[in-house]
């Protein structure tokens, strides 16, 4: 069997929580979170910027 089982995800997290403390890692979950907020929306803007691109370069045909 390969991949992780729900035990050794348990375990790191216990790991984790000994080390970095439960504030600091509820501090570092959140500014995770906001960076894949961050990279979402650059992500939407970017497709949103090529498609003007691309009408912009139909409409001069």
């Amino acid at each position: 069997m390969s991949g992780i089982s729900i035990w050794q995800l348990l375990i790191i997290f216990v790991i984790l929580l000994l080390i970095f403390g439960s504030k600091k890692l509820r501090s570092m979950g959140s500014d995770l979170g906001e960076s894949i907020k961050g990279f979402k929306s650059a992500m939407k803007d970017a497709d949103e910027a090529k498609k003007e691109i691309e009408d912009s370069k139909i409409k001069e045909k």
